[in-house]
């Protein structure tokens, strides 16, 4: 299978890449290349034959339109998008035109390729998403997100991924276009660019930082390792029902500042502090604005009709993350001058 992947340098999106060329897939990577992206993500696979770049912005249709002609791929994977909640407090123009106006260009330059190509059945286009269109769950172990739970988006991130979603699925009903949707749990592991609270923590940490808590530490997220999800996604994107959403989860929830504790006791295992604990940097900071207190995935549709599940703890992938910070300074380095990066975003409000 011919994969058109958008965002295909980011975090989950390389995650993607890698794995479709290591199960014999070809891949087109359309990237605009922008703060977050990192080309060394897909470095090991940039030599092959059956794997193609194009710097492109979603944002563009034209160049959109050529791509489609150029490689005419058999599904396209729609990832590319702002995805940062602090960002999009300080600067949410960024969110609407990459996240909506963009899917939009990608709909139609998918609709229109797809019309000239006789509308194959076998085509389709699989948009990535996010628990946060869903919007904040009190802390109840009882209740969680499904596929049918009502949109209550509370970010100028998640508000325009929500948007970007009500679109895909209004391109499939009004056009027919064959798509499939998926809503993913918060994702860590390799690759994670450092302006997110896993890598921000570990690298703190071990530079002798504050570790920086929003709030209480209270609210709680279930984390699913990347490696996991572009397994899912490449599930989904070959096996999944035409016009369905599947959330992905990783079965993993633990509040802030459990996980916080937890990377402080990995760390203080692998690579030992001279006197005291990890944890003894951790500082609680005022909280994000509109901070949600709790987003948890029921994945159970994806469990029952495609047979998948997560394949590592939270305990297990975090150890892991861990590992590949270590051992890849010279990646982490080289992203820390990057603007925003290290710096405390999202408090304007």
């Amino acid at each position: 299978m011919k994969l058109l992947v958008t965002g295909g340098a980011g975090f989950i999106g390389s995650a993607v890449v890698r794995l479709a060329m290591a199960r014999g897939h070809q891949v087109v990577n359309v990237d605009a290349l922008t703060y977050a992206a990192c080309l060394d993500n897909v470095a090991m696979v940039a030599d092959s034959p059956s794997y193609a770049f194009e710097q492109v912005d979603i944002r563009d249709r034209a160049a959109l339109d050529a791509v489609f002609a150029k490689h005419k791929p058999d599904a396209v994977m729609h990832l590319a998008a702002e995805s940062h909640v602090d960002r999009s407090i300080d600067g949410p123009s960024d969110f609407i035109e990459t996240n909506v106006t963009g899917t939009f260009n990608m709909l139609e330059a998918a609709r229109i390729y797809w019309t000239a190509q006789g509308k194959p059945e076998s085509f389709r286009f699989h948009h990535i998403s996010t628990d946060e269109v869903f919007g904040s769950l009190p802390n109840d172990p009882s209740v969680q997100f499904t596929e049918d739970t009502p949109y209550d988006p509370r970010s100028p991130y998640s508000a325009s991924k929500a948007s970007s979603d009500h679109l895909v699925r209004a391109w499939h009903e009004t056009y027919g276009l064959p798509v499939v949707l998926t809503n993913c749990s918060n994702n860590y592991g390799p690759y994670h660019f450092p302006e997110k609270l896993i890598p921000v923590i570990i690298l703190n940490a071990l530079a002798g930082k504050a570790l920086p808590i929003y709030g209480d530490g209270s609210n709680i997220r279930d984390w699913l390792y990347v490696e996991d999800h572009a397994d899912a996604l490449l599930l989904v994107v070959e096996k999944g029902a035409v016009g369905r959403s599947y959330n992905i989860g990783g079965e993993n929830e633990r509040t802030n500042l459990e996980l916080v504790k937890t990377l402080c006791a990995i760390l203080d295992q692998k690579r030992p502090k001279e006197t005291g604990s990890y944890a003894d940097q951790i500082t609680f900071v005022t909280d994000r604005p509109g901070h949600d207190a709790r987003y948890a995935i029921d994945p159970s549709r994806i469990r029952e009709e495609l047979g998948w599940r997560p394949s590592v703890t939270v305990e297990e992938g975090l150890a892991q993350t861990v590992d590949w910070y270590l051992d890849n300074e010279r990646w982490w380095r080289a992203l820390q001058d990057r603007h925003g990066v290290g710096e405390r975003l999202g408090v304007k409000a």
